[in-house]
């Protein structure tokens, strides 16, 4: 059975509705201070990431529209002056190694696509990146796995 809502459903949101659970009503803002990342050469900070046909990790197409990927997700993310930097080419498979603690994991055959990204930055999806975070990389108080932020290398594919 299939169900059908006109215009869609809506999920409560706060800041569109403009009610805010707190002691006065309006929303609070809290600042962190942004952690610094000493990446030695040749490193990136991965970020995983969805497609437009995904819900977490439900995957129902090959696309991804937002990005103008299709008919692949294995594809890693790179500044392209990073990716000329590394030698490397738009189109050629890679391999992609995690870092954390000496402990190394690896996903195999990763097409390189540049993109308009922060320099030493590389994004992926989930979950075929799942394997390079690290299981006991976790944020300080949510303990929930640090997908956003694993360090990398990347090495030509031996296909």
């Amino acid at each position: 059975m299939r169900v059908r809502q006109p215009g869609g459903f809506a999920l409560p949101n706060p800041a569109r509705e403009r009610k805010f659970p707190t002691a006065t009503g309006k929303a609070r803002f809290t600042v962190h201070p942004i952690p610094h990342h000493d990446l030695p050469p040749g490193r990136f900070l991965l970020m995983t990431i969805r497609s437009h046909d995904q819900f977490n990790t439900t995957i129902y197409g090959l696309d991804d529209r937002y990005r103008g990927i299709h008919n692949g997700r294995r594809v890693v993310f790179l500044n392209a002056a990073d990716v000329a930097e590394a030698g490397l080419a738009a189109g050629q498979v890679v391999d992609i190694t995690s870092h954390f603690e000496g402990e190394e994991r690896v996903a195999r055959h990763f097409v390189i696509v540049p993109y308009a990204i922060p320099r030493r930055c590389a994004a992926a999806h989930y979950p075929e990146t799942n394997i390079l975070v690290p299981i006991r990389s976790v944020a300080d108080i949510s303990n929930t796995p640090t997908s956003k932020s694993v360090v990398i290398s990347l090495s030509v594919s031996g296909l």
